[in-house]
């Protein structure tokens, strides 16, 4: 997977322009707020996905603009493909000068891991953030699992509704439907989740392990009342279908559903411990680190082709030691990374370098 080229008018602060990338390592750097993570996340977007900063898709129309074009040429399959992405209050997207019915459609034509401090959330925040990393990377991995989330999703809503009309006085007539609906959908999601985890753990744990030079171990499981990656499915739709009757009186007072994948959590520990509580600023991030690197392992792995590489000051709060190992563990891949001070980079070869200022983006060497 390689970016050719890229082309950019009226997208968040960048000018309109042109970036012509190396296929290897390519720094962009330069002062806060200058445009760094909004060329990234403009690259992003091509993967199908939702920006990683959690902007709305208007929101990342220029200010003094009221539409927003991107376009791509990157290999793929041994091919050269264009993808085109135009923003106005949502998302439209081409494949080839073919309309999409759903910018989504392009999850599984270019693939990207992206690195964010941002994404440090995923360890410090709520279980929503980890269901995030969870889906956004299966559904790389398999764009059918977009369906999945979207059933179990309108189930949700449709149990949820009808909470609120029992709690209010109405019929409870149906529920026993949407409970099977409800159960039936969830065990689609864990089986998706779970499987996905079993694949990830070992690499995390490599990965995490070369990071940390072999001085810590860090391991990751499912947390969810369905059970977790050792259950079978048929057992995991009878412990939700057994939970959402159980709390069927707990469901009906809040007005929401209690019990389900939209309450999983995946639990990430080093040294048994969760890194979340007693993890240091550099453990978080050399965790974060390790699933995200982790999790373009397994699309090499599945596709045959090494996932662009996105990091977005991933070098902060890390000793050289760890520096070094992410660099060395990104040789040969296709990487955009950003920082501030572009020195701890140069110990890398090859490549270039751009430094971008108020949009502008200019290449150096």
């Amino acid at each position: 997977m390689l970016v050719n080229r890229m082309e950019f008018d009226g997208f968040r602060n960048l000018k309109t322009g042109v970036f012509c990338p190396a296929f290897d390592i390519n720094i962009i750097y330069g002062k806060n707020a200058q445009g760094k993570t909004n060329l990234l996340e403009a690259l992003w977007l091509f993967t199908g996905s939702r920006s990683f900063r959690g902007a709305k898709d208007s929101e990342t129309v220029a200010f003094d603009r009221n539409r927003a074009e991107l376009k791509l040429c990157f290999n793929s399959g041994g091919r050269e493909q264009k993808a085109e992405i135009f923003i106005e209050k949502r998302r439209i997207a081409k494949i080839g000068g073919i309309p999409l019915s759903s910018s989504v459609k392009l999850s599984g034509r270019f693939r990207a891991v992206v690195f964010s401090p941002a994404h440090l959330s995923l360890i410090k925040d709520g279980p929503e953030e980890r269901r995030k990393f969870l889906d956004s990377a299966y559904c790389q991995l398999r764009p059918a699992y977009h369906k999945i989330l979207a059933d179990y999703q309108r189930a949700l809503v449709q149990r949820n509704s009808l909470l609120k009309s029992i709690r209010d006085g109405g019929s409870s007539a149906g529920i026993d439907i949407w409970d099977e609906k409800l159960a039936f959908a969830s065990t689609q999601v864990f089986a998706a989740r779970t499987a996905y985890i079993r694949r990830l753990n070992p690499a995390v744990q490599k990965i995490y392990a070369g990071i940390s030079r072999g001085s810590e171990t860090l391991n990751i499981k499912y947390d969810s009342c369905a059970g977790d990656e050792t259950t079978a499915l048929k057992t995991a739709y009878q412990n939700l279908l057994l939970q959402l009757k159980q709390k069927i009186d707990t469901d009906i007072a809040a007005g929401f559903t209690t019990v389900g994948a939209h309450r999983d959590d995946l639990s990430v520990e080093i040294k048994s411990k969760p890194v979340r509580i007693y993890g240091s600023q550099g453990q978080q991030r050399s965790a974060v680190l390790s699933l995200k690197l982790a999790e373009a392992s397994i699309l090499k792995e599945e596709t045959g082709e090494q996932p662009v590489a996105l990091l977005d000051d991933v070098l902060s709060e890390l000793d050289t030691s760890r520096q070094d190992y992410i660099l060395n563990h990104i040789n040969g891949w296709q990487v955009f990374l950003t920082c501030c001070d572009p020195s701890p980079v140069y110990r890398l070869t090859g490549g270039r370098v751009f430094k971008i200022e108020q949009g502008q983006i200019t290449q150096e060497h």
